[in-house]
């Protein structure tokens, strides 16, 4: 007998296709990419990693309040901003000649795995904004493009397929999508771009939540999600841009519905329900959603995940976006940072997957009490904070966009332990002055240790779209073990 769907089903299955399948809108106005330097025509490095997480700090994660603690300077009301480099006092680490920052003691604990490149550097925009240089790190590409630049976990998505055929190849944690600020500037680079829906994020926002969704919609069971043709075609019915849609993401977009049909009905689907591990493991990673974040990311890792990115969450002005009360708030940021990333490295450790796995910890730019972008910059200043001396603790915290030099750290997949790349400056400005890394070197390494040549490229619109920009990324060979 047939029966009859309800209009709150048909909302719900529709919100289940659309986070197991989400795509750009401008991804569907490009006609299929062909593939212009392949395997065979170049040569692939070969991996040092099969996975890759991404811990982002989305907002600005000050380097001198974190990796790269420079000289202290206690609160004191009138104390000068000029003297200030680092709100937090340096902490020795289980590598006798690297310091971190006080805060962090449990991921000082695990830093003879590390490396920490400490003189990345960001490209001078213009204007200082999180959504450009957001996604000028995740794709590689300065914003605007006249096309959907690819994620870098789309990149892998696409090079190197899945490792567990029922297992999403790029999954996204911690950041929604919806009703936050500039939302639709985070969709612009949580995306697969031209490469089509199949190679997207499966976003989950909620860790805590991820086994709902891998769950049909109440009422719906998986026999019946997998009439996936005519799910699509009610998708397709009800976009606007159906018009617009190419052969190619049409095709694209079935093939994502047939890796969510495989998922709902595989066993690694279990592997999304916290509920399973342990609850002293559960307690070990803390209750907040990065903290959670960090433990299914590894329980995916564990089921075949190729790419993950678990983030503190963007959001203008929460969080790492420290324009006031900067040291207040990087108190509590790393409390909810530093258990879970040890645990991490530990847990990987433990299983024999460290070696095998990139762990990076990054954000879009530094930050600093004193100058805007780099020396000499024209970017307008966004901070909120501008006091020559401390009148209060709002006041206590690096505050401005610093894009002239921060630190990325990086555990396991090839990389070396216990290593530091780089220097910046002991005293302001504290720009990289030894062995600079620009985004398209980052990427470029951190395609090498995945097995991928930084210039790959496909032909999108009859011209060439490579992996870093215009193929010219350089491996930072001197970080691998």
């Amino acid at each position: 007998m047939m029966r009859l769907i309800s209009f709150e089903e048909k909302l719900a299955r529709r919100d289940l296709l659309k986070k197991l399948g989400s795509a750009s809108t401008a991804a569907f106005m490009a006609n299929e990419p062909r593939q212009l330097l392949g395997k065979e025509a170049i040569e692939h490095p070969e991996a040092t990693a099969d996975a890759c997480i991404v811990l982002w700090m989305g907002g600005g994660m000050a380097a001198p309040e974190t990796f790269d603690p420079k000289r202290y300077e206690p609160f004191e009301v009138g104390l000068s901003v000029e003297k200030i480099l680092s709100t937090f006092p340096a902490i020795d680490t289980a590598a006798d000649h690297i310091k971190i920052s006080k805060g962090l003691e449990k991921t000082a604990e695990v830093m003879d795995r590390a490396t920490l490149i400490r003189s990345c550097v960001q490209a001078d925009l213009g204007k200082i904004l999180h959504s450009r240089h957001q996604y000028h790190w995740h794709t590689g590409y300065v914003p605007p493009q006249t096309v959907a630049a690819p994620h870098i976990g789309a990149w892998m998505a696409k090079v190197l397929g899945s490792r567990n055929p029922v297992m999403p190849a790029f999954i996204n944690i911690g950041q929604r999508i919806e009703g936050v600020g500039e939302q639709e500037e985070l969709k612009a680079f949580t995306t697969a771009g031209f490469f089509g829906t199949e190679f997207g994020p499966f976003n989950l926002p909620y860790p805590q939540d991820a086994m709902a969704s891998v769950r049909p919609p109440k009422g719906m069971d998986a026999g019946r999600f997998a009439n996936r043709y005519k799910a699509y075609k009610k998708l397709v019915d009800s976009n606007p841009n159906r018009d617009f849609m190419s052969d190619f993401q049409q095709e694209s977009m079935l093939r994502s519905f047939e890796n969510a049909h495989k998922l709902l009905e595989s066993d690694e689907k279990q592997a999304f329900d916290l509920e399973k591990e342990p609850k002293e493991n559960r307690e070990k990673y803390g209750d907040t959603r990065f903290g959670q974040g960090c433990l299914l990311a590894r329980r995916l890792v564990e089921n075949g995940a190729r790419f993950i990115e678990v983030t503190t969450e963007y959001v203008p002005f929460l969080h790492w976006d420290t324009h006031e009360n900067g040291h207040t708030t990087l108190e509590r940021l790393k409390k909810e940072i530093d258990a879970p990333i040890a645990q991490l490295v530990r847990d990987l450790e433990e299983r024999g997957m460290l070696d095998r796995t990139l762990v990076i910890i990054a954000s879009e730019f530094s930050r600093d009490m004193m100058i805007e972008g780099v020396p000499g910059s024209v970017a307008t200043d966004q901070s909120r904070a501008k006091v020559d001396n401390l009148g209060e603790m709002r006041h206590y915290g690096l505050h401005r966009h610093f894009t002239g030099g921060t630190t990325v750290a990086m555990f396991g997949g090839g990389m070396k332990k216990g290593f530091v790349y780089g220097k910046t400056a002991d005293e302001r400005p504290l720009v990289a002055i030894e062995n600079p890394v620009s985004i398209s070197d980052l990427h470029a390494t951190i395609f090498r240790a995945m097995g991928i040549s930084p210039k790959t490229a496909y032909d999108v619109e009859k011209r060439p779209f490579y992996a870093t920009e215009d193929g010219h990324g350089k491996v930072v060979t001197e970080l691998f073990g």
